[in-house]
């Protein structure tokens, strides 16, 4: 596995993605509408920001922006083996979001990995 992206929600993906362009040269390398949220990837280098706007008021970016404000969202790993993966995380007896995985952005498959599990943070798994 290697690090993949960190998504952040927000409230306006291209006022940020413009905002990382003028500051640190990041590139839009990706965008779409996807699960009641725009995603816009900007391509760090050896990774991404994913940056998470939501499109319904009452989606999980939405909740999110509303309990906990702008930030972090989660941390994705990528791998070869999403369900190898899986079975490993299992056999740690962390609790799954997605016992299975489901179809993700840019036309990943994906999972997540429950944050009182490990350690606060929300893991997202992902299969190029």
């Amino acid at each position: 596995m290697h690090y993949d992206h960190a998504g952040i929600a927000i409230d306006d993906a291209a006022d940020l993605a413009a905002l990382y362009g003028d500051l640190f040269g990041l590139e839009v390398v990706h965008e779409e509408e996807f699960d009641g949220m725009r995603v816009v990837f900007l391509d760090c280098g050896d990774g991404y920001f994913e940056l998470l706007e939501p499109l319904e008021a009452d989606g999980t970016i939405a909740r999110y922006l509303e309990n906990n404000g702008a930030g972090i969202h989660h941390l994705a790993l990528a791998t070869d083996d999403l369900e190898g993966a899986l079975e490993t995380v299992r056999d740690h007896d962390v609790a799954l979001i997605d016992e299975e995985p489901r179809p993700g952005a840019w036309g990943h498959s994906v999972a997540f990995l429950h944050p009182k599990d490990t350690g606060g943070i929300l893991i997202e798994l992902v299969e190029h």
